[in-house]
């Protein structure tokens, strides 16, 4: 039996000059459905700022009371980040549960997050989210008061004190605790630069299928490695970078990360409680953008992972494009286009054309050449077999003939062991 989703009013206030509006409202329901909450109605005010005290105009405070009671609706939600009065006082006026946008995503990354790192993080962003909001969220405070000392103080101002505590220490706690995970990735990213083996990531708005690409590479080129990454059609089921090791059949080798997903508003909680997992965008040499071209809103969802990509520092790092999910659309895939790729994941198509483009990008230190390896260098003769593009192989009388493309720095190290034809 389908578990009944709760009734929810979004509620936003249009800025001027603010040209995104209906976009973001939109986005807003997609997120309250991601909580299992069901958008039963929707109200909006245009203003020149937002009210201080209640988010909206007294008028629209009373619009908003009769559509909650119209709908039987329990809970309405703001498609803003709500001030700890503003909540108060909503809470007051409508008598119903208040949810902010913030809130909203905070809640979708703590159902998802899957591995400690990522539960660390959206801890660690809840509880700087609940901080300044404990009075909101504790309404009966002690009223008697006066005079110095804890003795004369309310009750439940003494016990808001104890949670505060309770909450900043706990944060602390947290915070050192995540501090030794994002070493362990450090030394992780450390020895990838050692071994110079190039980064390419992928990034790009939430549900665009950035996880689903990934399996599909791993499965064109490790076919059975059982390899593949969690990939689902719903709003942020990637918390967690994941890293796999794509080795092409010419033995170039790259590495590929799959990253959380974007959206416009990301609470700067959670960028903040993110960015050790966030940056292993900006340690990539190449950026796979993943768009949904399917989704009518493509150009706002590539505009906010560019903005989000600035935030990260991370918008100098080549880019190509990945316009998945055109198995949805009218346009011919798969198609190159210089660094654009139409492609569908779903339907396997268009991956020898995305990674002919990774191959352009992030090989470049290859050099193409003709080498003589004497017989007791057997060694040198083995490691380009396994590390190189050997084209062919003859024997001569002094060595071993190799027709090649190799890394340039693997050409250094060896050569003093082989003669160039």
């Amino acid at each position: 039996m389908e578990q009944l989703r709760e009734k929810a009013i979004i509620v936003g206030v249009q800025l001027q000059n603010e040209t995104n509006f209906d976009y973001s409202m939109e986005e807003l329901t997609n997120l309250a459905a991601a909580c299992d909450l069901e958008v039963v109605g929707e109200l909006s005010q245009k203003a020149s700022r937002i009210n201080p005290s209640h988010y909206i105009g007294t008028g629209k405070i009373q619009e908003l009371s009769a559509l909650l009671e119209a709908h039987d609706a329990p809970i309405v939600i703001f498609n803003d980040e709500l001030s700890p009065s503003q909540i108060r006082n909503l809470e007051s006026s409508l008598g119903r549960q208040v949810i902010d946008r913030t809130i909203l995503i905070l809640n979708i990354f703590a159902e998802r997050a899957k591995t400690k790192e990522a539960q660390l993080q959206v801890e660690v962003a809840k509880l700087q989210y609940m901080l300044p909001r404990l009075t909101g969220l504790r309404e009966s405070l002690g009223r008697q008061g006066g005079g110095a000392g804890l003795k004369n103080r309310g009750a439940g101002e003494t016990k808001l004190e104890l949670d505060r505590r309770r909450i900043e220490e706990r944060i602390s706690a947290l915070q050192v605790e995540l501090q030794q995970q994002v070493a362990r990735r450090q030394i992780q990213r450390k020895q990838r630069h050692k071994n110079e083996v190039p980064v390419v990531c992928l990034v790009g708005y939430t549900n665009t299928g950035k996880s689903s690409l990934m399996n599909v590479i791993v499965e064109t080129y490790h076919p059975g490695s059982n390899k593949q990454v969690f990939a689902k059609d719903m709003l942020f089921a990637t918390l967690e970078t994941s890293v796999r090791s794509i080795e092409l059949p010419d033995h170039k080798t790259f590495l590929l990360t799959d990253t959380v997903g974007f959206v416009s508003q990301l609470p700067h909680h959670l960028v903040k409680a993110f960015r050790s997992t966030l940056e292993e965008v900006t340690e990539a040499d190449l950026l796979i953008h993943v768009v949904d071209i399917s989704d009518p809103q493509h150009q706002q969802h590539m505009a906010v992972t560019d903005e989000t990509l600035k935030a990260l520092g991370a918008d100098q790092i080549p880019t190509v494009y990945a316009y998945n999910k055109a198995d949805l659309t009218d346009l011919p895939y798969p198609h190159l286009e210089g660094d654009n790729v139409y492609l569908s994941a779903k339907q396997n198509s268009g991956i020898a054309e995305l990674t002919d483009l990774i191959r352009s990008h992030v090989f470049t230190d290859y050099v193409q050449c003709e080498i003589l390896i004497p017989f007791d260098r057997g060694n040198v003769v083995s490691y380009f077999n396994e590390h190189a593009h050997v084209q062919s192989t003859s024997y001569e009388e002094t060595g071993t003939r190799l027709a090649l493309e190799c890394r340039k720095s693997d050409f250094e190290k060896f050569r003093n062991d082989f003669v160039e034809l």
